[in-house]
Formats: C-alpha cells, structure tokens, sequence
C-alpha cells in the first residue's frame, strides 16, 4: 500500500510542472551604431626600437666621509634636507687633534725666540751662519707642523661640498667616525641624468650627441634626451655598456626614478598604430577593430612608443582598421558607423 501512495503523490507533484506555461524570452533591442574614427595599419621601414631599463640620478651627487677618528658630536641635518655649500653636516669630537695644535704652536713659539736670539749673536759674533740656517729651519719644519695640524682640525667639521639635499644618513649621534667611511650621502637637485645598461650589441651603434627617447612612467613624462657618456667598454658578466642621458632642465623628476630609454637598432618592418587607439584593461592592452561594420575586440602586445605612434608586435596585421579613442561603451559586436 505504501508504494502505489508514493507514486500517487508525485504524479500529483509532477502535474502542475507539466502544465506550466513557459512564455518565450523577449530578443534583445539592437545596440545602435556608434560613430568612429578608424586608421589603417600598415608596415613602414624603421629602425627597430629595444626599450632598457634605467634609473634616475643626480648629476652631482657626493658619498661625505670621514678624514679623521673620532666621535660624532653633532649632527644637525636630517634626511631630506636642503642643505647649502658650506653647512655643517658633520662635527667630529677630536681632543687629541685640539692638544697637537696647542703643542705645535708652543714649538713655533720657541723656534721663532730661538732663532731671533741665534740671529742676535751672529751680529756680535758670538754665533755661527750654520746655527742660524739650522734653527730657521727648525722654524720652517714647527710651522709646517702647525699647519697640519689646524688642517686636521679643520676636518672634525664635515662640511656640505654644494648645493642640495641629503640623500642617504649612515650614521648618528655618538657613532664612531673613522677615515674612509661614508656617513652621509648628498645629491643635487637641480641637473638630472638617466643612467642606464644598454647591451654592447645596441652600443656599437651609438656615439656620444645621440638623442635618445626616455620615458619616466612614475613622473608621467616622455623626453628627448641627449647621450652625454659611454663607457668604452662593457661589463663583462652583464653584457651591457653603462650609458648616462640627459634629462632636460624642464623635466621634473626625482633621484632614484624607473626609466625607459628607447635605442635605436638596425631597420626592420614594423607595425604601427596611433596610440589612442590602445587601451588598457587591468593589465591587458587591446584595441578596436572595424571588421564587418562592427567593432571586434583584438588583445595586443605593443613595443617601444614613437611619439603618438606605437608599436605593434602582435594582435594585428597589416591593412586592418583600428578604432581610434574608442568610446569608454564600445563593446564586441556593436555596430560601427566609420566618420569620413
């Protein structure tokens, strides 16, 4: 009995699912067409372009280190700071330096009254020319040494060698200076040049004077700088030939900084498109194209960028029409209605 009551109820379950009327999804309206402006690809003859990877440095940039041993008694500048030629950065505490001037200067003293009273009895004959001629040099040798001396005092006061902005701060208050070591660092901030490794393959084709195309992403800048130094030689575990460009003085830019220089190599065929037509979804780049009358969406990958042309290493051929600042709505499939 209790299986035919099971079979009962769900035929009795199923019924309405059987009757139920199901209505026909209603076609989606057409998208209208969207007004654009195309340009056609086409391959030209250019000089290949290889984009390295440089950095941003100041071109007068200083490691201030120690002449003398000692403690660090003051050290008023702080990271980041400006600072002028001539401030203070460092002060060394040097006791013994102070007791040696203090004891050259005492015989200074004493070779001058020894000389005048040597000098004094040659007149009276009481003395000889070869004593007179061994304290003048006496004299000579105490004055040098009192020379040295304020020298080394001199050097217990870190001074900055010029105009600009403390870069790196190595030690503090109370450290031990000893000579050699770096304990700050100091840049300018006036004159900047990119330096960078271009490979010695890319070098041979290089002189000094040559524009070069940088771009500085964090900055948001494209220039054109000039190659101002090539190291004659290259590096031999990198392979690479250190260059520095030039940054114009109307570019504003921070030590430090990630750059593009774009070298010129030998001729080739290359693909361009305007680079308004490129845009970029997360990290993906991709384009328009106008096939059909209709827009179908190409994922590209580009290369160096030639003033408002960039390069097309792949996603496109030669001859198709790209979508040129497509419209923030354009989607795959929309119609197109291409401006004359």
């Amino acid at each position: 009995m209790k299986a035919p009551t099971f079979v009962f109820i769900l035929s009795t379950l199923a019924l309405p699912a059987g009757c139920a009327k199901h209505e026909p999804a209603a076609a989606p309206a057409a998208a209208p067409p969207v007004r654009v402006t195309v340009a056609t690809m086409q391959l030209e003859e250019a000089p290949l372009i290889t984009e390295i990877t440089g950095t941003v440095h100041p071109v007068r940039r200083a490691q201030i280190a120690a002449k003398v041993m000692g403690a660090i008694e003051e050290l008023p500048v702080a990271l980041g700071q400006p600072v002028r030629a001539g401030d203070l950065l460092v002060k060394i505490a040097a006791g013994e330096i102070s007791a040696r001037v203090l004891q050259a200067r005492s015989q200074l003293n004493q070779a001058r009254r020894d000389l005048e009273r040597e000098r004094s009895l040659l007149e009276k004959g009481a003395s000889t020319d070869d004593m007179v001629k061994n304290l003048a040099d006496r004299l000579a040798m105490t004055e040098a040494m009192v020379g040295e001396a304020e020298a080394m005092v001199a050097y217990t006061s870190v001074r900055a060698p010029f105009d600009g902005v403390v870069a790196r701060k190595l030690v503090h208050a109370g450290d031990l200076a000893s000579p050699g070591t770096t304990l700050l660092e100091v840049e300018g901030t006036d004159d900047f040049e990119i330096e960078a490794g271009i490979p010695d393959s890319l070098a041979e084709r290089l002189a000094t004077g040559t524009p070069l195309g940088v771009e500085v992403p964090v900055a948001g800048v494209r220039f054109t700088g000039t190659l101002v130094e090539l190291a004659p030689a290259a590096d031999a575990g990198a392979r690479t030939v250190l260059a520095k460009i030039s940054v114009p003085a109307a570019i504003a830019v921070r030590s430090g900084q990630f750059a593009r220089v774009l070298v010129p190599g030998a001729p080739g065929r290359v693909l361009f498109a305007p680079a308004g037509a490129v845009t970029l979804f997360g990290q993906m780049e991709r384009v328009f194209v106008a096939r059909a009358g209709r827009a179908e969406l190409r994922l590209v990958k580009t290369g160096a960028r030639r003033d408002d042309r960039v390069e097309i290493l792949a996603g496109l051929s030669d001859g198709e029409q790209v979508v040129i600042n497509p419209p923030a709505g354009l989607r795959e499939g929309q119609p197109l209605e291409v401006k004359p």
